[in-house]
């Protein structure tokens, strides 16, 4: 509500009669005949709601109502002064009845300014801003006309301090009068975190806690049940402004957003109010959070009830979460918020049902109060429809709010600031000797040594501490309440729980009872724009929305979130894999060819039944070697072919199995060695059977060129180059196990590394070279004639033998894994397979199965084919 300059003007004017008679125009002391001027108000003076004189008076100003009359002003003759409308309200009453029962508990004391009277002006502001300003320029001024008498000022009427007002807005431009003259001002219900501005507010204090603390008790509370998206609604005065700002920045830090933040004020027009319920009706968050007054809230909930809408869980502030007569709202069953502490003021019930006829008949006020309680009229009132009173009204029936003493929270602020006052007039005026009080009433103490020993005051009463920070702000204390259904079906406020924000952070809160939430469950409601992502997702913001609202994306491939609602993955370390939901790393498997699959039993059997196969054909052969056959196929090349095979067939087991150092150095060198000596004795047998056939040329002494010591000497040579090759090899960079990480994400392979992939290439080279040079020898041999030729049996095994190994390149190359080793195992198995079978099969059959075809004669039939 504005304050319009001709208010302004007509408030101002109150001071003239102090300036006429401070100083003259030049600054110079006033005149004797200044001296003498006689009092006079410029302006109509509002006549205080309750009052009585005392050796200090202290002021007070609460909105007993709750409208004022409006007036349309022409500027053309004074206004009038501001007049109270609409019905009382009960509950302030009872605000300003304690303040009285207060100051009579302080005057009956021995103990608290003994021998001196204190005095009261209370004030309605109408809850006006610019009725509360009006009064605090009166109470300021130090001029009562009900105390006023005679020509001369006087004293009467000055008030050392002021309690009130308890709106924040009403107590803000109280507060902007009444500091330039350092008289105190005591809040009972101001809770504006902008007041703690000893700068702007320097005389101002309180015995409510600053909204600051309530507004982080609201977020921490907001957070503690996990709400994350909620709604907001305040008052827009400076109640409802600062206390939201304060919340918001608040629920900002705790990661909490805010769909959307509406402010209204009771004078609005209704289509405002109406767009607000509109807004909270479409929403999508459970949560309501209102930082308002009652009269506010009670506006919007009768808007509210008008149309249905999703129930809601409504976290209220305490300027009507507490407040009874908001309970009659059923759909708001659940609501929790936080309230002054309840309290018991003894002997204040009794006072306040202490109405007697004659008492209420004195005070108009208390008069409408009576009319309006018993609805009938007292014979000087003059209220139409009404019955005349008969007698027969008895307070002690009544159910209102002004005689509900069940519910003592703002009643209590009001008791204690009367007595803080009271303790620093009493420190102001009072001396203690030999352990008696002695106080000077008639002592003139001005209002700033008042508000001196107001900053220092601590005392307790009725087991409550009182005291001032640097801020004129009491310790935070609240209790946790919480709206539930009765039996019945009626609404009742209970204490669930207690909030101290002197205690450590984390253990402010405690909640000793059960909650009841909207609809009477038992289940805290949930109110998220987006669920929580699980372990195994992180979370991706929805473009243009608020921070909570997102989506859960699994992690990728080889990372891993470990926890609720993560905003990134992270990936595993090199040796462990995540399992299926991607919230943990586990160890990768191991894999190598090993004896316990079924590829390396496969491969294990036929290296092994290879083996057993030379072997047994070295055993036929030995068993007749003395046969045409055996001995016109070079006896010894032949065994130790053999032999070799035997050994070809063996090391592919050193494939097998997990590698080791050792068996990676042995596992290459002694294939390729093998090897050699094998093609070495398929190069010998070769040569013989060319060189053979040179021999028959007549002339011809080249047999004992390569006769047996030669042979030997070939084989020896050729298997001598291979044991170079490995030799170096081994030396400069040999084999060594190795953990192949790259070829599969999700498991190790052991394997061998090569070492040097030219000594590898070289062992292969010198292999493949003796292979096709065997070949080339025997292509040319095969057409010889006679039936011990050999060279069509070798032709075959070499064709066989360079088959193999020319696919086994690619296929090494690109085999992944265990399956490259599985590729060298059966190409080594393959080509020794073709050797044994080709070269040593036909030959095993004719000495088994053809013995008559094992004679010289047969072998030497050149026309036999």
């Amino acid at each position: 509500m504005e304050i319009t300059a001709l208010s302004i003007s007509l408030i101002l004017s109150l001071c003239e009669l102090n300036s006429a008679l401070a100083l003259n125009v030049s600054g110079a002391r006033v005149s004797s005949e200044a001296a003498s001027l006689k009092c006079k108000l410029q302006s109509a003076t509002r006549l205080p709601a309750f009052s009585v004189d005392g050796d200090y008076v202290i002021g007070g100003a609460f909105s007993i109502h709750y409208k004022v009359h409006t007036v349309e002003n022409n500027y053309t003759y004074m206004p009038e002064p501001l007049r109270c409308k609409g019905s009382i309200i009960p509950r302030t009453l009872r605000f300003s009845s304690a303040m009285i029962f207060a100051i009579e508990e302080i005057n009956n004391s021995t103990e608290l300014l003994p021998g001196i009277r204190l005095g009261y002006q209370i004030y309605d502001t109408c809850a006006s801003v610019p009725v509360a300003v009006h009064v605090a320029f009166q109470l300021s001024n130090g001029l009562d006309p009900v105390f006023y008498t005679g020509d001369n000022c006087s004293q009467s009427g000055m008030v050392t301090a002021v309690v009130g007002e308890g709106s924040s807005m009403h107590s803000i431009s109280m507060s902007r009068v009444l500091g330039p003259f350092s008289i105190p001002q005591v809040s009972h219900f101001a809770t504006c975190a902008c007041l703690s501005d000893k700068q702007q507010y320097p005389s101002f204090f309180r015995t409510i806690p600053s909204d600051q603390f309530q507004a982080d008790a609201l977020a921490k509370l907001v957070k503690h049940f996990g709400w994350t998206w909620i709604g907001a609604v305040r008052s827009d005065s400076d109640y409802g402004n600062n206390g939201m700002a304060s919340f918001l920045a608040a629920a900002r830090r705790a990661g909490i957003c805010v769909e959307y933040s509406e402010a209204f004020y009771r004078t609005n027009p209704r289509s405002r109010i109406q767009r607000v319920a509109d807004v909270i009706r479409r929403s999508t968050s459970m949560v309501v959070v209102a930082f308002t007054s009652n009269a506010d809230m009670k506006i919007l909930l009768e808007v509210l009830s008008l149309e249905p809408f999703p129930p809601l869980q409504w976290i209220g502030s305490e300027a009507w979460v507490t407040d009874p007569d908001m309970l009659r709202f059923s759909f708001c069953a659940g609501a929790i918020g936080f309230g002054i502490e309840q309290s018991v003021i003894p002997g204040l019930r009794d006072f306040l049902l202490d109405l007697s006829p004659s008492k209420v008949a004195a005070s108009p006020l208390l008069t409408e109060f009576w009319e309006d309680a018993f609805n009938c009229r007292l014979r000087k009132s003059a209220v139409p429809n009404k019955s005349l009173c008969d007698g027969s009204e008895d307070i002690q029936t009544l159910q209102t709010l002004y005689t509900d003493t069940s519910q003592l929270r703002i009643t209590n602020m009001v008791y204690k600031a009367v007595y803080a006052i009271a303790h620093a007039i009493h420190k102001a005026v009072c001396q203690e000797t030999n352990s008696t009080t002695q106080c000077d009433k008639y002592t003139r103490i001005e209002s700033k040594e008042v508000l001196m020993q107001l900053k220092k005051v601590h005392f307790s009463q009725n087991g409550y501490d009182v005291s001032f920070d640097a801020n004129g702000d009491p310790m935070a204390t609240y209790e946790l309440v919480n709206w539930q259904k009765t039996e019945s079906g009626n609404i009742e406020l209970v204490t669930v729980g207690h909030y101290d924000a002197s205690l450590p952070v984390g253990r402010e809160f405690r909640i000793n009872r059960n909650l009841t939430w909207v609809e009477g469950s038992t289940q805290v409601p949930v109110s998220v724009c987006s669920d929580s992502c699980l372990p195994g997702t992180r979370k991706v913001l929805q473009k243009g929305k608020p921070i909570c609202c997102y989506d859960c994306l699994p992690c990728p491939e080889g990372e891993i979130s470990n926890a609720t609602d993560s905003p990134d993955c992270f990936p595993c370390p090199k040796e462990f894999w995540p399992n299926a939901e991607r919230d943990t790393c586990l160890p990768k498997p191991v894999e190598f060819l090993s004896f316990n699959e079924v590829l390396g039993i496969i491969l294990a059997a036929f290296s092994v039944g290879g083996a057993c196969l030379a072997i047994i054909t070295a055993a036929v052969f030995y068993r007749h070697r003395t046969s045409p056959i055996v001995r016109a196929n070079n006896s010894e090349l032949s065994f130790l072919l053999l032999y070799s095979l035997t050994l070809c067939f063996l090391c592919s087991l050193t494939f097998i199995g997990a590698p080791s150092e050792w068996s990676c150095m042995l596992r290459h060198t002694a294939f390729g060695i093998t090897f050699v000596l094998c093609m070495s004795c398929v190069l010998g047998k070769t040569i013989v059977v060319l060189m053979a056939f040179r021999a028959t040329l007549p002339g011809s002494n080249v047999m004992k060129w390569f006769g047996p010591p030669q042979q030997r000497m070939t084989v020896v040579s050729l298997t001598f180059i291979q044991v170079i090759i490995c030799t170096i090899w081994l030396v400069l960079s040999p084999p060594f196990p190795m953990k192949n990480l790259t070829t599969y994400k999700e498991r190790i392979i052991l394997e061998c590394a090569l070492g040097s992939a030219v000594g590898f290439w070289a062992v292969l080279g010198y292999i493949g070279l003796l292979a096709v040079f065997c070949f080339v020898l025997a292509v040319l041999a095969r057409k010889l004639p006679d039936n011990f030729n050999e060279a069509k049996l070798i032709t075959f095994s070499m064709l066989i033998f360079c088959a193999v190994w020319i696919t086994f390149i690619p296929a090494y190359v690109s085999s992944p894994g265990k399956f490259t080793v599985a590729v060298e195992i059966f190409a080594i198995l393959a080509s020794s397979f073709g050797l044994i079978l080709c070269i040593f099969a036909p030959k095993c059959f004719i000495i088994l199965f053809k013995p008559e075809k094992n004679t010289k004669k047969h072998l030497m039939n050149k026309n036999q084919s």
